[in-house]
């Protein structure tokens, strides 16, 4: 007899783990096929050393087939979910349109860039969300910097020397840590460019860091501060232009760059499926079942999982929720065809992690608050013991990072219009540990 086919859409944090799961739990009860628009799970948060050139793209692109045996991979962008008959119906890279029965579906579309009505950020920003950002940025950067020392303009030379990161979170906090090294280290390398780069963060909340431990936020805002980046809490900007940003302070920034990390979305997907949302999340149960289709099951950024640990909230939108979670849904998709019985999802932190580049880093693992060098190690630590796959590849970055000079080129393999903000990856999940 044929085997029921589940049916795994998105391979993030919590797709890729629900798949990883299944294979362990019921790969000989069910087929299981993973649809996602790449062939790799992307580990987002070291997606801030690709753009300083610390790690190699390839590095934290870890390859779907090879590393999820026994799960069909099928490569194609979901548009739509047909749940009376049971299909998903999605468009394969060259355009072609298909579709995929299941017997069993588990939802796991992530988030995209959260986008604010501040004129001018959709033309001239980029965000921060996939492999083509990180390598755009790195370019970016690097040509920045070059043409700086080459313009005669003092000017035109402060306004290439000047990055703009719009959101104190974790993403905006590492790209401005890491950023502000990286250009340090271009500067040492251009004797001729007669200014130093000056890396601005901005944010509304009143710290950096606002999610976390207050400890930990002073942390990285001394940091920060002392490396020589400007942080302005309590501010944005309120327009944006080719050649600048005014703030919401009224300051005028002369600047061409700027890097848009306020925050994620859920995917624009779930709000298509014509179900239960809460806050743009679809609405499920504490086995993450969606009400009235019990074989329909959601996880990550793209559910609101409710939070027993708090009642009547849902859990925040972080990879450790994402990946806790895929593997839960795993296992009541088992227990749904009789392997062993379904869990409702509890959850304990284990605390965090923010590397803050050089020998800094921020972390507080069993809510112990460390700095410094001991954080760097439980920081990557971390990092190695997350990554599904090129822990050694990584580690091997990293070592010849301390030892060498980056080496900092522009490939030029990513055009501007191609990262355009309004239409980043929306695969991803958001970059939280």
């Amino acid at each position: 007899m044929t085997k029921p086919r589940v049916v795994i859409v998105g391979a993030g944090f919590a797709g890729y783990h629900a798949a990883k799961t299944l294979t362990r739990l019921a790969r000989d009860r069910a087929e299981i096929v993973l649809l996602n628009s790449t062939d790799y799970f992307l580990y987002l948060p070291l997606l801030p050393e690709v753009a300083a050139g610390v790690v190699e793209p390839g590095r934290i692109a870890v390859p779907l087939t090879g590393t999820l045996n026994g799960v069909r991979v099928v490569i194609g962008e979901a548009d739509h979910v047909d749940l009376q008959n049971r299909w998903v119906g999605f468009t394969q890279p060259e355009g072609e349109r298909n579709r995929l029965a299941y017997d069993r579906l588990v939802l796991a579309v992530g988030s995209v860039n959260k986008l604010l009505p501040i004129p001018g950020v959709t033309e001239y920003a980029h965000g921060f969300r996939g492999l083509p950002e990180a390598l755009y940025l790195h370019d970016h950067v690097v040509r920045q910097i070059e043409l700086a020392e080459q313009a005669e303009d003092p000017a035109e030379q402060r306004a290439r020397s000047t990055f703009v990161v719009v959101g104190a979170g974790y993403t905006g906090t590492e790209v401005a840590a890491h950023g502000q090294l990286f250009t340090d280290e271009l500067t040492a390398q251009r004797p001729r460019l007669p200014i130093r780069p000056q890396w601005m963060l901005l944010d509304v909340a009143p710290r950096v860091l606002p999610e976390l431990d207050q400890r930990m936020s002073r942390t990285a805002d001394r940091v920060l501060r002392r490396r020589g980046v400007d942080v302005r809490m309590g501010t944005s900007v309120a327009v944006a232009t080719a050649d600048g940003v005014t703030l919401t302070d009224g300051d005028y920034v002369p600047t061409c760059s700027l890097i848009w990390c306020v925050g994620v979305r859920p995917d624009p997907f779930v709000a298509d499926l014509g179900l239960r949302t809460e806050k743009g999340r679809l609405v499920v149960d504490e086995y993450l079942n969606v009400p009235g289709f019990p074989e329909v099951y959601a996880c990550g950024d793209a559910a609101a999982v409710p939070d027993l640990t708090r009642p009547g909230e849902i859990c925040t939108m972080t990879a450790q929720h994402a990946q806790r979670q895929g593997k839960l849904a795993a296992h009541n998709v088992a227990a749904s065809y009789g392997q062993g019985r379904r869990r409702p999802y509890q959850h304990h932190d284990l605390g965090w992690v923010v590397d803050l580049g050089g020998k800094q880093a921020a972390a507080n693992p069993l809510k112990v608050p460390l700095s410094g060098l001991p954080a760097k190690a439980v920081t990557r630590g971390y990092h190695l013991l997350a990554m599904p796959g090129n822990r050694a590849r990584v580690s091997v970055d990293w070592l010849l990072d301390a030892a060498l000079p980056r080496s900092a080129v522009q490939l030029g393999l990513i055009p501007a219009d191609a990262v355009p903000l309004e239409s980043e990856s929306p695969e991803l999940p958001t970059h939280a540990r």
